[in-house]
C-alpha cells in the first residue's frame, strides 16, 4: 500500500429529519403553505367540494374555494445540511379531526395559520397543541397584505400566552414560509431546553 494514498473524502451525514404540522381552519392556506415551499411536488389530497359537504364546511365564509383537503398535504424542504423539514398539512373540517393524532404523532412542532377575517376557525387547532403540549407558533397569513386587527388582539382573542410567538406570512410566497417554519423550529428547540 503507498504511503502516499490521498485521505479519504468526508463522509457526509443525512440532515436530520424533522417532522412539523401545518394546520388551521377550513381556507386558511395550509395546502398553499405547503405548496410554496416544498422541494416536492406536494402530495396533496384535494377532493371537489361537494353539495353533502357543503352544509358542514361553512362555504359562505369562503365563497371561491372549490375544493378540500380531504386526508393530508405533504412536502419537503431541506433547511440546510443538518436538518429537513417534513411538513404534514392538517384537513381544516372539524370532521377530519380524528386524523391529526396520527398526523401529529412524532411531530417536533406546528404552524397554526390564522386568518385574520375568520379567528375563530383556528381555535380547535391551537386548543389541540396545547392539550398535546406540541410547541406551535400562530402565523397570521397575510392575505390582503396587512392582518385586519393588531397582534396584541390577536393574541387575545386566541387566549394564548406570551410564549406562543405571533408571526405575520404570506402563504403563497416561499420565503415568507421558509421564516414562519423556522420560527416554529426555533420555538420547539427552546422547549426542549
Amino acid at each position: 500500500m503507498d504511503s502516499k494514498q490521498s485521505p479519504s473524502p468526508a463522509v457526509r451525514r443525512a440532515p436530520t429529519p424533522v417532522k412539523l404540522v401545518i394546520a388551521g381552519g377550513f381556507g386558511v392556506g395550509k395546502t398553499t403553505t405547503v405548496g410554496a415551499i416544498s422541494e416536492i411536488t406536494p402530495l396533496t389530497t384535494e377532493a371537489a367540494m361537494t353539495v353533502a359537504g357543503a352544509a358542514s364546511d361553512q362555504l359562505g365564509r369562503t365563497p371561491d374555494k372549490t375544493t378540500t383537503t380531504v386526508a393530508l398535504d405533504f412536502g419537503v424542504i431541506t433547511i440546510d445540511e443538518a436538518i429537513k423539514l417534513y411538513l404534514f398539512g392538517t384537513p381544516g373540517q372539524d370532521r377530519f379531526g380524528f386524523m391529526w393524532h396520527d398526523l401529529t404523532f412524532g411531530a417536533l412542532g406546528a404552524l397554526v395559520i390564522v386568518d385574520t377575517e375568520r379567528i375563530d376557525d383556528c381555535y380547535a387547532a391551537v386548543d389541540y397543541f396545547e392539550q398535546i403540549k406540541l410547541p406551535f407558533v400562530v402565523g397570521i397569513n397575510m392575505f390582503d397584505g396587512k392582518p385586519k386587527h393588531s397582534m396584541q388582539e390577536i393574541r387575545w382573542a386566541l387566549n394564548i400566552g406570551d410564549h406562543v410567538p405571533l408571526v405575520l406570512f404570506d402563504a403563497r410566497e416561499r420565503l415568507s414560509v421558509r421564516d414562519a417554519l423556522l420560527e416554529v423550529v426555533r420555538t420547539a428547540r427552546e422547549s426542549l431546553t
